[in-house]
């Protein structure tokens, strides 16, 4: 009885509750951690959260240009695709969906059922079999979330993403309270050169922009916003000056009252600062940081769907993924993709594993993506964006980024030679299936399986043209 395609639902406040829900989620709680053993020690850890919050601002203004300049969603992968062509934008499709993506969703389901099960098995560790389960359970309530309404998603954004500020004062202010009364010895030779080990640097950084991660949201959802090109910049500068403001007073804060040896034995490193700081708080931590993970989930599924959305309207994907539900208006094929790879990660996955593994392939797109942005300037100087930010931002961004995913051969080479691997294994894919015309028979077939699905998910194609 009306079109369907995907409404502008997104206003402004929703897209700072999908950046900042993005950003604040299992990072924070895990990261400090990584970033502690890779880095050497307090002070040069706290100068690489420091770091890594700076050049998220760099890359989130640099997309933030993009979001201006290219109407389309899909973030990097439509952005890699109008900037610097076809094939590395599938090489990107492909490391995203069979290594970045689920290996992303499956390090914060995993935090999310870890966090959850901590209060109940205190003071000894959850149950192994028993953090997957729960994990799974919360992933599948999401996929379900974003399946049945667009409006729901992002209203649930909105309200976990109080609550992620909330778990992070909570962790702030008793640490601030502390160091004001002159708690400061765990900061005595916080930069001892002794300890630190600049080989592993390299992985402290890709710990850290993990916890930052989540400030190109915005981009994945142009065409769900309304006023993009006043929207986006304005939400990615706000969300990330807050995120780097928190980030930094949580680390401090942990520092403070949790020593060196007790951030790198903790599993869990917000559930250990509670228990030595806030006891009175001891089970409602973990289960703010269980939903902050939950949102973090939320915002992954609801913006990765537009990917495979427009990957599939572009022809780079099978063209069920580019249809919509005839009453619920939501991506429906799209979403559901992710079902089986990411439960196979939970079930077989390593939190700390799996960060690099899908690290290395996640960032090297990303400084490809804002190479794009310089091409683009060079080949269209003509075009007058609403938002434009200095060259030195996404050179530099750029730079740092593809140093640093080289640089991480020698720091951590069997994981990320596996990334590598799967990035460099869509090549063969990319000839043989994308650019290679089918015969007619398995294009009948094709069409014929197509067509069954579509009306068992009661999809059609998106009716009007949002860009």
């Amino acid at each position: 009885e009306e079109p369907v395609f995907l409404r502008k639902k997104i206003t402004l406040l929703r897209a700072f509750s999908l950046l900042i829900g993005s950003m604040v989620g299992s990072g924070i709680f895990i990261s400090p951690k990584g970033v502690l053993k890779n880095s050497g020690n307090v002070g040069f850890s706290l100068v690489v959260w420091f770091a890594c919050g700076l050049l998220s601002m760099f890359g989130a203004l640099s997309y933030a240009e993009l979001g201006t300049r290219i109407t389309k969603s899909g973030g990097h992968y439509i952005y890699i695709l109008e900037t610097l062509g076809p094939l590395p934008s599938f090489l990107f499709l492909w490391a995203e969906f069979f290594a970045i993506r689920p290996a992303n969703s499956a390090v914060v389901s995993l935090a999310f059922g870890r966090y959850l099960l901590e209060p109940f098995f205190a003071p000894c560790a959850a149950p192994v079999p028993a953090v997957k389960l729960v994990s799974l359970l919360g992933y599948y309530t999401v996929l379900t979330l974003n399946s049945w309404s667009v409006s729901w998603s992002a209203r649930v954004q909105t309200a976990l993403s109080v609550v992620k500020l909330l778990a992070l004062a909570l962790i702030i202010v008793p640490g601030m309270m502390l160091l004001a009364q002159g708690h400061t010895e765990n900061f005595q030779d916080a930069f001892d050169r002794q300890s630190l080990v600049l080989d592993k640097l390299p992985l402290a950084f890709y710990a850290g922009m993990f916890a930052y991660s989540g400030w190109f949201q915005t981009c994945f959802v142009r065409e769900e916003l309304i006023r993009p090109e006043r929207n986006i910049p304005l939400a990615v500068i706000v969300s990330v000056i807050t995120v780097i403001v928190g980030y930094m007073l949580t680390n401090v804060s942990y520092y403070t009252v949790l020593g060196t040896q007790d951030v790198l034995a903790s599993p869990a490193v917000a559930v250990s600062f509670v228990q030595r700081a806030f006891k009175s708080l001891i089970s409602v931590v973990p289960v703010l940081v269980a939903l902050s993970c939950f949102g973090t989930m939320n915002g992954g599924i609801f913006t990765f769907s537009r990917t495979l959305f427009v990957a599939s309207r572009e022809g780079q994907w099978p063209p069920l993924f580019s249809m919509i539900h005839i009453r619920r208006h939501t991506p429906l094929p799209a979403v559901m993709l992710m079902f089986p790879l990411v439960t196979a990660m939970v079930c077989i996955g390593d939190i700390y594993h799996l960060l690099n593994f899908f690290s290395f392939s996640r960032w090297l797109f990303i400084g490809l993506a804002t190479l794009g942005l310089i091409v683009h300037r060079y080949r269209h100087p003509e075009l007058q964006s609403p938002f434009k930010v200095p060259l030195f931002v996404p050179v530099s961004f750029t730079i740092i980024c593809l140093f640093t995913v080289g640089m991480s051969f020698y720091s951590d080479p069997v994981n990320i030679s596996i990334g590598c691997t799967m990035v460099l294994s869509g090549f063969p894919v990319y000839y043989l299936v994308v650019r290679r015309q089918m015969s007619d028979r398995c294009r009948s077939l094709f069409y014929y399986l197509t067509h069954k699905l579509q009306l068992l998910l009661e999809v059609v194609q998106q009716e009007i043209k949002t860009y």
